[in-house]
């Protein structure tokens, strides 16, 4: 018998990028054409969103924990804590970041990645791979003792590892072996250039060759100056090259929030939260990547002031976006919920409200609290 959920009278969120009212379809784990409903037979269940928001569930391609759990513990359950925590936020699938390890740590996580499932939890679409391909100069939270030039074969070897659940992997364009490593590996995993010191031209040439996203845009590179532009001039005149943000009102003046959305478009930026351990707890001292890090309310520091990562999830950072930062609603959820998505090549099946995708939903109030959670078509809160 087929599982059939109606939500009427919503906002729902188009895959043009506004809102228009209207009814989705839900069908055991999928969204329908409302044909398809009614011809379907089975028990319905109908949610009223009148004057409230419906959007995708939204992807965060780039943390790294929560709820004291990081994705560098290698267990099954860390990531069964880091997964169900992010399904109750609203962030309903993920790819969980590594760091700077040894690569005998890597492969443990690949290998516990290879096989992990947790149908309670957000849905887990793989690995981001930050570090250890990156330069010293601009490590920033990583640790130094194990950065290493990028490598193809120790790539494969991780790869195979975890049956092809690497999504992303992050270079410094500069360093030793990087464009080679860009040309072997373009097209068949997302390369995004990072903890870097490239100027324009190398941080140009670095996306001729394939690489397509900035890693958290701003940290960890050159800035953007009138004349040395570095890696953000050059991924703002590339056209297929979208840049990652954390908009947890900590990392970014919101001024520079609304210019980068100017500057690339909000089809091009994608909202992350790069969250740490810390996300979901009370203030303390947590680890990240081997180092100790001092958390105060949203702000997580290593001892010598760098910033490292976030406290706060992609639902909290879009919520900042819009209510503290101007920006339009509707371009929050683009850069959220559906360029993510893009980055990683899960457009087919996540993302939006079209009919065949997985009903993956979030219903928001006015304020933008959450209301409901809908994961493979199930209502979690």
């Amino acid at each position: 018998m087929t599982k059939k959920h109606r939500i009427i009278h919503g906002l729902i969120f188009q895959e043009r990028g506004d809102f228009v009212p209207g009814t989705v379809y839900l069908c055991n784990d999928r969204i329908v054409s409302e044909a398809a409903y009614q011809n379907e037979e089975g028990e319905e269940t109908v949610t009223d969103a009148r004057e409230q928001y419906v959007i995708p569930g939204l992807t965060d391609i780039h943390f790294h924990g929560c709820m004291g759990s990081d994705c560098c513990d290698g267990t099954p359950e860390a990531f069964r804590v880091i997964a169900e925590y992010q399904l109750k936020q609203g962030v309903t699938s993920i790819t969980p970041a590594t760091m700077t390890m040894p690569e005998e740590v890597l492969s443990d996580i690949c290998q516990t990645a290879r096989d992990f499932t947790c149908p309670t939890g957000a849905d887990f679409c793989g690995l981001y791979m930050e570090g250890p391909f990156i330069s010293l100069e601009k490590k920033g939270a990583q640790n130094e003792s194990y950065i290493r030039p990028a490598d193809t074969a120790m790539l494969k070897r991780l790869q195979d590892i975890s049956g092809g659940k690497i999504r992303t992997v992050v270079v410094a364009p500069e360093t030793e072996g990087a464009m080679e490593f860009i040309q072997e590996n373009q097209g068949t995993i997302n390369i995004s250039l990072a903890h870097t010191t490239a100027d324009y031209d190398t941080a140009k040439k670095a996306l001729s060759l394939g690489a397509s996203q900035l890693t958290h845009m701003y940290n960890a590179m050159p800035p953007f100056s009138h004349r040395a532009p570095g890696p953000i001039g050059a991924a703002a005149e590339t056209e297929h090259c979208m840049a990652e943000l954390i908009c947890d009102g900590v990392h970014i003046h919101p001024s520079v929030v609304r210019a980068s959305l100017k500057l690339f478009g909000d089809d091009r930026i994608i909202f992350i939260s790069d969250s740490m351990r810390a996300a979901g707890m009370e203030d303390g001292t947590y680890d990240l990547g081997g180092q100790a890090v001092t958390v105060k309310g949203n702000l997580a520091v290593l001892s010598d002031g760098t910033i490292a990562g976030s406290a706060t999830n992609l639902m909290d950072c879009m919520r900042t976006a819009v209510l503290k930062m101007d920006i339009p609603l509707t371009s929050a959820v683009k850069c959220a919920a559906v360029n993510p998505v893009k980055a990683i090549g899960l457009w087919k099946d996540y993302g939006s409200l079209t009919p065949g995708k997985y009903a993956n939903l979030v219903i928001l109030n006015k304020d933008l609290g959450l209301e409901t959670v809908f994961h493979r078509g199930t209502p979690i809160r």
